[in-house]
């Protein structure tokens, strides 16, 4: 599965980052990769109820993983 690059939105709201889904999202995976990133870097990728696990054990073994939080914890720093 290959996954978005940017969080998607949509008249009704944040979409899932999930190629091809569709869906609301309603939590963010938060993760940086320490080899492309600076260590404040948070990227996020928005994952609906279905594809929340997937998306977070994708970029978990990696070693990537920071948080998977609801979209309403979403931050300014958060992107």
């Amino acid at each position: 599965m290959i996954l978005g690059a940017t969080p998607r939105r949509e008249a009704d709201g944040l979409v899932c980052s999930s190629k091809g889904c569709r869906a609301q999202a309603r939590h963010a995976v938060v993760w940086n990769n320490p080899r492309l990133h600076v260590p404040d870097r948070r990227k996020v990728w928005l994952a609906c109820e279905e594809h929340r696990d997937h998306l977070r054990d994708f970029v978990q073994l990696r070693g990537f993983l920071i948080d998977v939080l609801p979209v309403e914890e979403l931050t300014e720093a958060d992107g």
